[in-house]
């Protein structure tokens, strides 16, 4: 069991750093700059269409600058699944669960979560109001 506990506390240290790492280059740097060191989409530049998680490293920008509401104008469905993953994260960490019943049925659901993507991404591109909205920007 302390090999176990060993590489768990290894695999929770590299994504506590990889997180911190990614917050500071969120913070530091602007995706809609020129320049910017992100990459862009490779869907939306092969179909010219937006995927479920086209603006996703826009959202996490404004999200880290505190601005919510430019947040969920970029990605709204990532920004709803920001609480669950973190949820999800603490609870595989403390070995315990922080939810129960119907909310953690929904929340944890991951056929919920792909059909929510499929159809957020299909919506996301009508150009029809009030899905016009879902468009990153």
């Amino acid at each position: 069991m302390i090999a176990s506990d060993a590489r768990r506390n290894t695999i929770v240290v590299a994504l506590g750093a990889a997180a911190v790492a990614g917050v500071a280059l969120l913070y530091r740097f602007d995706p809609n700059a020129a320049g910017s060191p992100f990459p862009g989409c490779l869907f939306r530049a092969f179909t010219g269409l937006y995927c479920p998680g086209c603006g996703m490293t826009r959202m996490l920008h404004a999200l880290v600058h505190g601005d919510i509401a430019s947040a969920a104008s970029m990605n709204v469905l990532a920004l709803i699944g920001l609480p669950v993953l973190a949820t999800y994260a603490l609870e595989q960490l403390m070995r315990r669960r922080l939810l129960d019943g119907v909310i953690r049925r929904i929340a944890f659901n991951g056929r919920a979560w792909i059909v929510a993507a499929l159809v957020f991404g299909v919506l996301r591109n009508l150009p029809y109001a009030p899905f016009k909205a879902l468009a990153p920007g």
